[in-house]
């Protein structure tokens, strides 16, 4: 589905809840939008790495990495995985790398910044619990809808008016 977040939030202005403007646009897809999953981390990306291995059926993966900016929660293998896997798009409280690849790969990609370095992966993390940042609380099985405009989230499905 092809939207745009202002003409999401002039249609739905009571439906909408706006995330603070912190994130880049990193993805091979301008704008992203499905059902939401959450991942709660903290510099280590092993729910990420095994959930963007499972189908993702047009979802968006909302990962809480805490902000950190010491290392990359996805790269540019688990983007493919993701892509090859269905997923509309990742929205990362935290950081990437590999971006002109991920640039490049057939899925939506929001985070904080870019850097080099992996996480180190210990098997630690939250799945499908409440997160929260940039101002908004997403919760799993509501929406959410991103493009170069900003982020959105909303408890139900949201279509482009006509």
């Amino acid at each position: 589905m092809k939207f745009v977040t202002p003409d999401l939030c002039d249609a739905y202005p009571e439906s909408v809840r706006i995330v603070e403007p912190l994130f880049t646009n990193y993805g091979g897809r301008e704008s992203f939008g499905g059902e939401i999953i959450t991942v709660k981390c903290h510099e280590d990306n092993s729910l990420v790495k095994e959930h963007v291995g499972k189908p993702g059926a047009g979802r968006v993966m909302v990962v809480d990495g805490g902000g950190s900016l010491r290392c990359a929660l996805l790269g540019d293998m688990l983007a493919e995985k993701a892509a090859q896997n269905g997923w509309a798009g990742l929205i990362i409280y935290g950081c990437i790398r590999d971006v002109d690849e991920i640039r490049n790969t057939d899925l939506g990609v929001q985070a904080l910044r870019t850097i080099p370095i992996k996480s180190n992966r210990q098997g630690r993390g939250d799945l499908n619990i409440p997160v929260a940042f940039g101002g908004v609380t997403f919760h799993p099985g509501e929406y959410v809808y991103a493009d170069n405009n900003g982020i959105i989230v909303s408890s139900v499905e949201l279509t482009m008016p006509a």
